[in-house]
């Protein structure tokens, strides 16, 4: 599969939509439902679940249907978001997908968002669809025909109209929300290594792997996610443990620091120090957060 453009005699791509779930059933019922009713349903519909048995049972009951992958948590509280994709991503193939689509749990798509994505996908480019954060849930929950009305792309990263496709993006702008890639594309760069686990650090990871392996990453208009609400934390205190770890990989990969702004938001409140002599974050002794 080189393109869009296969001829009129070839077949349609297989298209694989695939997300990873612990928890936040309600969040894949909706993402269901939206792919139930999407203009370009996908052929098939992985949902890995890690340490997740009634995630599975929802995910293969629903319409359309999934094909469950269940995802062991070798150490508690440290999910395998890395090792857990790749695991979808191998079933997708084993399936016969041509196109994988990585949707997070929270995401729901667009009508066109899996069409738009199956009919951009090329060898070589890693696309990326427009995200919007919603507002919490109205009484009732979200009406699938309004989202696009409750918030608009996220503004750090580009939002091209519908039919556009924008080329030589920043590959450190790459977040796994909504992405899409051929199967060969997938294979060129390998998956997503497995060293990370927990929170943050591997989809940074991934779109560096993708750069060295000279895939293009692309923002795709007319692929858009909104992504449900849910609590967050800002600076991310809960997971400093793990963005400390994960950091630290990642230099040692790639020989930097990632996430820079969390690492200074937690050193204002005294939670972490840079130490010059040798090039790391550390967690300091300081009192425990409010």
């Amino acid at each position: 599969m080189s393109g869009p453009n296969r001829g009129a005699s070839a077949p349609p791509p297989h298209v694989a939509v695939i997300t990873l779930v612990a928890g936040r059933h309600r969040h894949l019922a909706l993402q269901q439902s939206a792919l139930a009713r999407a203009d370009r349903r996908p052929d098939s519909y992985v949902v890995a679940t890690m340490d997740d048995p009634a995630a599975g049972a929802i995910a293969a009951g629903g319409s359309p249907a999934a094909t469950v992958v269940p995802v062991a948590v070798p150490l508690p509280g440290r999910l395998p978001l890395a090792a857990a994709r790749n695991a979808g991503a191998r079933r997708a193939l084993a399936l016969g997908a041509d196109v994988l689509v990585f949707l997070d749990v929270d995401c729901v798509p667009g009508r066109e968002s899996v069409g738009r994505y199956a009919e951009a996908a090329a060898d070589g480019l890693l696309l990326c669809g427009t995200v919007a954060y919603l507002p919490p849930p109205p009484v009732g929950g979200y009406r699938l025909a309004r989202l696009p009305e409750l918030a608009a792309p996220h503004p750090g990263r580009p939002a091209p109209r519908p039919g556009r496709l924008l080329r030589g993006g920043d590959p450190d702008l790459f977040w796994s929300l909504s992405f899409a890639l051929t199967a060969a594309t997938w294979r060129r760069i390998g998956g997503f290594c497995e060293e990370y686990t927990g929170y943050s650090g591997e989809d940074t990871d991934f779109a560096r792997l993708a750069h060295r392996a000279g895939v293009d990453l692309c923002w795709l208009g007319g692929a858009p996610a909104y992504h449900q609400h849910h609590p967050v934390e800002d600076p991310p205190v809960g997971h400093l443990d793990d963005i400390l770890r994960n950091g630290a990989l990642f230099r040692r990969r790639w020989g930097w620091w990632p996430m820079e702004g969390w690492l200074r938001a937690f050193a204002r409140r005294g939670l972490v120090r840079f130490d010059p002599a040798t090039g790391a974050w550390e967690a300091t002794h300081a009192p425990a957060r409010p």
